[in-house]
């Protein structure tokens, strides 16, 4: 009977010029960033669903290009912690503990969920900029540039829902 495989890693065998102890720094990053783009994910999908109002149909359209760029995203920053050879956080307790995303109850008014997910996406930004000088410090160039567009993206998520409410 075969066996199945175990989700171990095996960061001393990856030799890509960065150095174990820095991948591991680089990947700690990248799981706190999984963290934030999986809860955000989740929190836009919600909006999606939940959203009623004058702007039901905008805000549902815009919402549904953002958690669909997240989904993706959350799978590139997973498999990059993955080719740095550490394992990628799948627990929503995971989540919970890692990530900055408030994610304590789904709002009911639509006001309140635009507001959540603008300073989500500003939250997220921010801390990514953290991530990036850790990239950075690593020479890890792929991750630095993975996680700068990441923050544009973030940033113009933000602008859009932000214009949504003025």
């Amino acid at each position: 009977m075969a066996t199945a495989a175990k989700a171990t890693t095996k960061s001393d065998k990856v030799d890509t010029g960065i150095e174990p102890k820095d991948r591991k720094e680089v990947a700690k990053a990248l799981q706190h960033g999984l963290a934030d783009t999986y809860s955000l994910y989740l929190k836009t999908l919600g909006v999606h669903w939940n959203i009623v109002g004058p702007s039901f149909y905008s805000v549902h359209k815009l919402t549904e290009e953002q958690y669909e760029d997240l989904h993706a995203a959350a799978d590139v920053i997973a498999e990059r912690i993955r080719a740095l050879g550490e394992i990628a956080p799948a627990s929503f307790g995971d989540y919970t503990k890692l990530s900055v995303v408030d994610s304590s109850e789904t709002p009911r008014q639509a006001d309140a969920m635009l507001k959540g997910l603008i300073a989500d996406n500003e939250a997220i930004a921010k801390r990514m900029r953290d991530f990036v000088e850790v990239a950075e410090d690593a020479d890890d160039v792929f991750t630095a540039d993975l996680l700068t567009a990441r923050i544009g993206q973030h940033e113009e998520n933000a602008w859009m829902l932000r214009a949504l409410i003025s």
